[in-house]
């Protein structure tokens, strides 16, 4: 939905089951208009949907089925701003972790899933508005054997979906464009690194004839909140680090991770987040230096249970924790990295125009986290956000606030 100054915010669908277009589908009626009618009850909807490659794949070739969901979106006064294009295949209910990269950016698969994206977006889109598809940061590190054959493929690849979604542009006029999602352990994870990798995408850009401006408007970062606060990241730093590389900020997820002091009992209770679906690395600093990363929680446990092992002054998990609440007494969070971004934002707010709420750790985080059914924890993250925005002076709608008002203010 939009909130002012021309922002939309929305929240990820991947927070939801559904790898088919049918499963997608029925989670759209169930959760997210349920969603809209708290939120967002007199105003138009913006989703933030996740298309599995499966999914996307239905929802193109399936007769009538595109029609038939622009209908719905416009029976229910919703639209799409953007698309999840990170995860390609099954995202809940079994083992994920790394595989989560994969097919990475360096295969056709991956091109071919984020261009069939940008062609759903497209016919979705709402006239004049903006649109963006997220992915992943080109691979895992793990990943990575021959980082110049790698990258050079990765770097074509992209270039490739830059032509496409040139042409979409020149054919329709509209404004799209994908954002690369720095992540810890991913083939860039750093602000730094990723200044790095987008400096070697547009040399690349320049070294084949084509126009870095197009390649620099169609391409940029998809900014998680989550993410850079889990590699001890200042946002004023890292924001204005990626904006002086001349890289657009094509849309921020708001997300939380979990954060704490090593404690032998901080420790034992976070063995309540080891869980077998995501992977959730593990950065340590010591005073004010990075000493350790580890790809998974389950390893960085193992490894301060050893006796004499070093563990560090403090922990950044990437478990994605709920924004509107602090966890258990035992951890913090990393809200303090969403609310440093936002007054980012109130002094230049036309930055980034996409904003998606992503807790899509919903199905396995520890119970005493959960706030009723999932439907109310995503509209009290509305309001916590929506709060935020407004306490730096960044007005909602007249709409929005109404809609906030009518929810009574809750903690």
């Amino acid at each position: 939905m939009e909130i002012g100054h021309g922002m939309q915010l929305g929240y990820c669908t991947n927070i939801h089951r559904g790898e088919t277009w049918v499963e997608t589908f029925e989670a759209l009626k169930n959760y997210t208009l349920r969603v809209k009618q708290q939120v967002a009850p007199d105003q138009a909807y913006g989703i933030g949907l996740r298309l599995s490659a499966e999914a996307a794949s239905d929802l193109r070739c399936g007769e009538g089925e595109l029609q038939r969901f622009r209908s719905w979106l416009d029976e229910n006064d919703c639209y799409v701003f953007t698309i999840n294009g990170f995860p390609y295949g099954t995202f809940h209910g079994e083992r994920v972790k790394e595989q989560v990269y994969r097919p990475d950016w360096t295969t056709q698969e991956r091109l071919d899933y984020s261009c069939l994206l940008f062609d759903l977006l497209s016919e979705l889109l709402p006239q004049e508005m903006s649109g963006s598809v997220s992915t992943l940061p080109g691979s895992f590190k793990e990943f990575i054997e021959d980082d110049r054959q790698q990258g050079d493929l990765m770097v074509a690849n992209l270039l490739k979906c830059h032509q496409h979604i040139q042409a979409l542009r020149d054919k329709t006029g509209q404004d799209l464009h994908l954002g690369l999602e720095p992540e810890p352990l991913g083939y860039f994870e750093t602000s730094k690194e990723t200044v790095d990798f987008f400096t070697r995408l547009v040399d690349a850009a320049k070294g084949v004839g084509l126009d870095e401006a197009q390649v620099s408007r169609n391409i940029g970062v998809n900014y998680d909140t989550c993410h850079l606060a889990v590699e001890y990241e200042n946002a004023d730093e890292a924001l204005g680090r990626l904006k002086a590389a001349g890289i657009r900020i094509s849309k921020i997820h708001l997300s939380s991770a979990l954060c704490l002091q090593p404690t032998v009992e901080a420790r034992e209770r976070l063995k309540a987040f080891k869980e077998d679906v995501y992977l959730h690395q593990v950065v340590i600093r010591e005073g004010d230096e990075i000493t350790r990363r580890f790809r998974d929680l389950p390893d960085a446990l193992a490894f301060a249970d050893q006796e004499g092992s070093a563990i560090g002054d403090e922990w950044r998990v990437h478990f994605h924790v709920p924004v509107h609440a602090q966890p258990e007494s035992w951890f913090s969070d990393t809200r303090d990295h969403i609310l440093a971004t936002v007054k980012v934002l109130a002094q230049d707010p036309t930055l980034c125009s996409h904003f998606e709420i992503e807790t899509y750790t919903w199905a396995v985080m520890p119970e005493a986290l959960r706030a009723g059914d999932v439907v109310d924890q995503i509209v009290r993250e509305y309001e916590w956000c929506l709060g935020q925005f407004m306490g730096a002076g960044i007005e909602p709608l007249t709409v929005v606030a109404e809609a906030m008002a009518s929810q009574g203010g809750r903690e």
